[in-house]
Formats: C-alpha cells, structure tokens, sequence
C-alpha cells in the first residue's frame, strides 16, 4: 500500500512538471483537454520519418543487403547489443521498447538541430525539437518507470516488492525513493542536455559570426546521438535490475 501511494504521489509530481510554462505556447483544444500543439506536430513528423524510412527499408529485404538496409540492420543489431548487455539473456521482448526510446530520442534531437522549424510560423510559440518539451521527457520517463516495473511484476509477481525490505526493513523508505526518482532523473538529465546545448548555440550566433557556431552545432549532432544512447542504456540497466531483484 506505502509503494502504490508513493507512486500516485510520483505521478502528481510528474503531472505538476508537465504544467510548467516558459514562454509561449500554441494550444489545441481536444475536446475538455487542453494541449501543446507545437509538441504533437513535432513528434507527429518525427514519427512519420521512422515510418516512412522502415517502410521503404522493408518492404523489399534482399538476402544481399543494400546500403539503407545494411544500415538498419547495423542500428538494429547495436540496440540488441545494448539490450542484451544490460538486460542479460532475458533482452528480446525488450529490444522493440528500447529500440523505440532510442530512435525516437536520436531522430528527435537531430530534427531539432537539422530541421528548419522556424519557418513554420505559429500564432504563438515556436516549433522545436520535441524533447526541447519537459512535457515530452516526463512522459518517456513514465514509460520508463511502468516497463519498470512491469519487468519486475511479470517476472517474480507480488514478491517483486520484497526487494523494498532487504537488506533489512530499516531501508524500506530509502528503497523506495531510489525506485521512484528514476525516471525523474531521466526525464531532467535528457531535457535539461537538449536545452543547455541550443542555448549555447544560440549564445554563441548572438555574439559571434556565424561561421563560429557551426563547429559548435556539429558538436550538438554528435551529442544529441550520446544523449539518446545514455537514456536507451540506462532505460535498459532499469528494467535488467528490475528483473535480477538487486541494486
């Protein structure tokens, strides 16, 4: 019962992030919700660009790969390697989940950097990348911490909770903590890496020429690829000591 309450209490903490407003923000209204229009138009193109390049890879898969298909098939064999490694032999039900995190991620910070989303002009706001949205990271980080847990439930059942009392019961609220500000370090580490690095850039074109950000904006390519394999490992590790029942 104190662990179901601490994550309710998690989830509301969650939901009053989400709340926080800088700036200004284009809305849609859907039905008695109110939502970020700028968010779901991002991550409605971000989407469409996976599709639409697995759908040209795999509707034809030759037996001697070509260069697209050689290419996806190296990205999906990195993912397994990540999974496996930090999973264990248990990684296959949980490569598509990873595998989606991370592309996601990676496609969504390389938009923000290579896309020109400023010459979409909106009654209000801007558009960006969609994980330049804390509402976008907190809601990876709720996916993050219900695959959490659902390894963990799947696989020992109810006895899954008996790790909140060991070593000895004295930790019990130190254990649940720990479990329950996972994701909320997930969701500020990727959100506050992708605004630190456009601020940066967008210091620098303000104070410099502009041929002196652009090893800089070359920098945040490579980073934005770091930042989404750091969420897709750590996700990853999540849901192996999940399944181990050890920290």
């Amino acid at each position: 019962m104190n662990v179901l309450l601490c994550y309710i209490n998690t989830l509301n903490r969650f939901y009053d992030i989400s709340a926080v407003e800088v700036g200004q923000h284009f809305y849609w209204q859907i039905g008695d919700f109110q939502v970020h229009a700028q968010v779901l138009i991002t991550s409605w193109v971000v989407i469409a660009i996976l599709l639409i390049s697995t759908i040209l890879v795999v509707r034809n898969p030759q037996t001697i790969p070509t260069s697209c298909q050689n290419f996806f098939e190296y990205v999906l064999e990195f993912i397994r390697d990540v999974s496996k490694t930090q999973i264990g032999e248990e990684y296959g039900p949980w490569v598509p989940f990873i595998g989606t995190l991370f592309l996601f991620i990676f496609v969504s910070n390389w938009s923000g950097a290579l896309l020109p989303w400023e010459i979409i002009k909106l009654p209000h706001g801007e558009l960006a990348a969609p994980t330049n949205y804390i509402n976008t990271t907190v809601a990876l980080a709720l996916l993050t911490s219900v695959a959490y847990f659902y390894a963990g439930i799947s696989k020992k059942g109810l006895a899954y909770f008996g790790k909140y009392i060991q070593p000895t019961p004295i930790l019990l609220p130190i254990n649940i903590l720990e479990d329950f500000t996972k994701p909320l370090s997930l969701s500020f580490r990727l959100f506050g890496n992708i605004l630190a690095d456009e601020l940066v850039v967008i210091v620098l074109v303000s104070l410099v020429p502009l041929v002196v950000p652009i090893p800089v904006m070359f920098l945040g390519l490579f980073t934005s690829g770091i930042q989404a394999l750091s969420f897709a490992t750590l996700v990853a590790a999540y849901i192996g000591e999940s399944m181990e029942g050890h920290h």
